[in-house]
């Protein structure tokens, strides 16, 4: 079975599981990755939290469950974020993060719901910009980057101000629960992110193409996989890409911005049907 089909079984299986998906996209690095062993990891972390949980008693109340998950993760069983190598690529598979126990806010979060969800403690991921959070309520957020560190408004603020800029404003629906299909395009979207700056176009390219398999109608991706294609000199399906992406997007006068990138993606058309008339 294709990396593609098993990721899209693990999208469409019933429930919330995410290990499942996040495993998959892991295959594209390993291919004879062994998913049993690491669910069975995620199955005796989730054991050991939920023990912690216990101690507490059934009425234990929200705040001191996810504390007692943050305890065990993060000072008993050492996960950090990897603040030093933030964009090496083995911080976006999962059977990396739980062997090496680092990784970066979303495949921590991942670790986070899944042990959690396993010690019968209900969270959720938020998709929010620039940095993946968790929340366990409303007014419950945590940062799994930075060892269960509980997040405030303002903390929200700052970050959005820091990743996206002053410019960004915050509205309270950036901390809506990610699906678990959007959760898994930004594990892809990171990955794709840290091939590109390691000139590992080969695979950045594997991840462009199963991010356009999730989701055809994701026109920048389309648009960075023809890019990847003429990067590595496969012209008939970069020219295949780009015309696409062109026909597909409609030229704007109004956005600078966007209009520059039309006519650059336009050049570049043109430059490949040059190309590839000549091998006719």
């Amino acid at each position: 079975m294709s990396i593609g089909d098993t990721l899209d079984r693990a999208l469409n299986a019933p429930g919330d599981d995410l290990a499942p998906a996040a495993l998959a996209v892991a295959r594209l690095e390993y291919p004879r990755l062994d998913q049993a062993s690491y669910l069975a990891k995620l199955d005796a972390l989730g054991r050991e939290a939920g023990r912690r949980v216990a101690r507490g008693g059934p009425k234990m109340p929200v705040d001191a469950r996810v504390s007692a998950v943050s305890r065990f993760l993060y000072d008993e069983q050492g996960f950090t974020g990897n603040r030093e190598h933030y964009d090496d690529p083995r911080n976006s598979f999962l059977n990396e993060v739980l062997d090496r126990r680092t990784g970066i806010p979303i495949t921590l979060a991942v670790v986070y719901i899944e042990v959690a969800r396993r010690a019968g403690v209900r969270v959720e991921g938020i998709n929010f910009p620039g940095h993946f959070l968790v929340r366990a309520s409303e007014d419950l957020i945590i940062d799994p980057f930075h060892e269960g560190a509980l997040v405030a408004e303002q903390d929200c603020r700052e970050l959005l101000n820091q990743h996206v800029g002053p410019e960004a404003a915050f509205d309270r629906s950036l901390l809506e629960p990610a699906t678990r299909r959007q959760i898994v395009t930004r594990m892809l979207v990171n990955l794709k992110r840290s091939y590109v700056r390691m000139r590992s176009m080969p695979q950045a390219r594997a991840v462009a193409d199963l991010l356009v398999t999730l989701d055809p109608s994701a026109l920048g991706e389309l648009r960075d996989r023809g890019l990847l294609a003429y990067h590595m000199d496969d012209f008939a399906a970069a020219l295949r890409d780009l015309e696409t992406y062109l026909r597909l997007t409609p030229k704007t006068d109004d956005d600078e911005d966007s209009k520059k990138e039309y006519e650059q993606i336009w050049e570049h058309v043109k430059n490949l049907r040059r190309r590839v008339a000549s091998f006719n």
